[in-house]
């Protein structure tokens, strides 16, 4: 991205402002992982959000997502949402967070699935012992069977903003789906 992509802006909010507050009133505690650029964000976040630092951010999304839970102990479920994804519609949020008891809860938009996700905690255990190369994906594509979908009015959960391009549409509301 060039920058710190938790400092961009969508709306009048930072990425991360804006991801913790939605976070904030559906869940608790809320973990936010911290890699790069860490002295920068870190001061940006409320005082009740739980942070880690991940040692090894070069490692990727898995090592955050891992550094991530284990900060937040044995939870029951965890819902985990990368920083790519600022447009979230709280709504969507607060229907996972709804969702029955399953291993998987994701939701859905036009038959695509996206972000967040909610997960048990038997796939929290699969998830730490990944070693180090595997992707979370992998863990949750081998419970495809047992996903419980929600289907959400949200196109965001599909809007993933990697690039300067991702971002520049987003900010100007043609974000490809």
């Amino acid at each position: 991205m060039g920058r710190a992509k938790a400092l961009l802006t969508y709306g009048n909010e930072t990425f991360i402002g804006r991801l913790q507050r939605i976070l904030a009133e559906h869940c608790s505690p809320v973990a936010i992982v911290l890699g790069h650029q860490a002295e920068l964000i870190g001061p940006m976040l409320d005082r009740r959000i739980l942070t880690a630092v991940n040692p090894d951010p070069e490692r990727g999304m898995l090592s955050s997502l891992q550094t991530g839970l284990k900060a937040l102990g044995e939870p029951g479920r965890v819902l985990f949402l990368p920083l790519d994804y600022p447009a979230i519609d709280p709504s969507t949020v607060a229907l996972l967070c709804a969702a029955p008891p399953c291993l998987i809860a994701m939701p859905r938009f036009e038959g695509r699935r996206g972000h967040p996700v909610l997960i048990s905690r038997t796939v929290i255990e699969e998830l730490l012992a990944l070693p180090h190369g595997a992707a979370a994906r992998d863990v949750i594509r081998s419970h495809d069977a047992d996903i419980h979908y929600v289907e959400v009015t949200d196109p965001a959960i599909l809007v993933d903003v990697d690039t300067p391009a991702d971002y520049e549409a987003l900010v100007n509301g043609s974000s490809r789906l």
